[in-house]
């Protein structure tokens, strides 16, 4: 089992005015990040460790920060962050434990909307985000664009695009796939919001009062779809998320598609990050867009 290092430890009893912890278990789960849970004589707390290049926990706090503004804590939370350091060129991201269980998405689905809802209110004039990020282990870059389409294809697509091998995809085909997207999305009216950006199942939980909980985002403002359609992904969203979701936001017409060219977002990011299948769904998703 890994151990946290002796002078991280030591610094974050002194962040939070603690002696030694009365246990310490590591938590697993992911493979980007090391994290643990440690527990004091009064408090739990939820510690994650990152010695990658990349300041993916500072990013990862930017996210919860912001997403904090707009919720309605009455269904839906994010963890509350105690404390972010930096060891050794070590980052640190301290943060509430929650206990969680398996439970109806009621309030999930409910608080999401209203997120989305609340988000929208603050009318953020552009799409984007103001720091670079991650979405996984690959960069989400940073920068805003007026418009929703430029914004999906320059700020989100293209870079993944950009990171395929030479011979996975002739330049003529990306430009046809660029080319659908934008004429698929033209006749849509997006509503801006902050998402999570990288909700799938392994990302969300229910709490002991069967609050909805959203952890591990990797925000942007973005056509508040984006998070519906990846709930999709890779399944375990359960009908009543989506029910209570589409009572604070109906259904648009065109989802389903949109639901396909959204997400090949992260089917590129998966194939990038991991090849093997999902280069294959990559071809599916090129065949489904062009066809559109």
């Amino acid at each position: 089992m890994q151990k946290i290092p002796h002078i991280e430890l030591n610094e974050i009893c002194y962040q939070l005015g603690e002696g030694s912890p009365k246990s310490i278990k590591q938590v697993f789960g992911g493979d980007i990040h090391e994290s643990w849970q440690i527990e004091f004589k009064n408090a739990k707390f939820f510690l994650k460790r990152n010695a990658r290049e990349g300041r993916f926990l500072e990013f990862e706090k930017s996210c919860l920060n912001n997403l904090q503004k707009y919720l309605n804590y009455e269904n839906l939370i994010v963890p509350k962050i105690i404390s972010y350091l930096e060891v050794n060129n070590v980052e640190l991201l301290l943060l509430e434990w929650i206990d969680m269980k398996n439970s109806d998405q009621e309030k999930l689905g409910r608080g999401l909307g209203e997120m989305h809802i609340e988000s929208n209110k603050f009318n953020q004039p552009n799409f984007g985000y103001p720091i670079h990020g991650f979405i996984g282990t690959t960069n989400q870059i940073k920068g805003w664009e007026k418009d929703w389409i430029k914004c999906f294809i320059n700020l989100r697509i293209e870079p993944q695009l950009a990171i395929l091998e030479k011979d996975f995809l002739e330049i003529d085909i990306k430009n046809k796939i660029k080319s659908k997207i934008e004429s698929v999305l033209l006749d849509h009216e997006p509503m801006k919001s902050l998402v999570h950006g990288d909700l799938w199942s392994g990302n969300i939980g229910v709490t002991l009062m069967n609050k909805g909980v959203i952890f591990d985002p990797a925000s942007w403002w973005a056509d508040c779809e984006v998070d519906i359609a990846m709930t999709r992904l890779f399944g375990n969203f359960r009908n009543e998320f989506y029910q209570n979701y589409h009572k604070i936001i109906p259904i648009k017409k065109g989802s389903e598609r949109r639901t396909i060219i959204y997400n090949f977002y992260h089917i590129l990011n998966h194939a990038n990050m991991f090849g093997g299948s999902y280069c294959h769904q990559v071809q599916s998703y090129i065949r489904n867009i062009l066809s559109m």
